[in-house]
């Protein structure tokens, strides 16, 4: 492909950044091994959680300064109830990067990319994930 030839915007906006979102979070929220984990444990009411998520994501892309939530207390309470797998954040990582490719492209939806691959990364390692032996057949 030709430098330029894509027609694709960039998460270079909060506009973007909350489709993103939105699209990301249909994904999941579809998904059989993801979905348990977002509804019947951590029990994520969309209305408020969805804002922090953009707020997130715009503090991380943009600068914005919205988001003051610890990001790591919060997955070490939900590890609590349930604990997290290695295939979880796989999972959530190939879901972010798909939707990320389907819908954007440029500078800062490659570094959307790669910050999500060191989120994922940095809370399997924190958290002690372990792969599912039966899952991995």
């Amino acid at each position: 492909m030709i430098a330029g030839d894509d027609d694709r915007p960039d998460m270079d906006s909060r506009e973007s950044i909350d489709f993103f979102v939105d699209c990301f979070y249909e994904r999941v929220l579809a998904d059989e091994q993801l979905s348990p984990i977002f509804v019947d444990v951590a029990e994520v009411d969309l209305a408020i959680h969805l804002p922090h998520i953009k707020n997130y994501w715009c503090k991380l892309l943009l600068g914005e300064k919205k988001y003051q939530r610890h990001t790591m207390n919060i997955h070490r309470k939900l590890h609590g109830k349930r604990a997290l797998r290695a295939e979880d954040f796989q999972r959530w990582l190939d879901f972010f990067s798909a939707t990320a490719d389907a819908h954007f492209a440029g500078k800062r939806t490659e570094r959307a990319k790669q910050v999500a691959k060191k989120i994922a990364a940095n809370m399997e390692q924190s958290l002690g994930a372990r792969s599912d032996p039966l899952r991995s057949e």
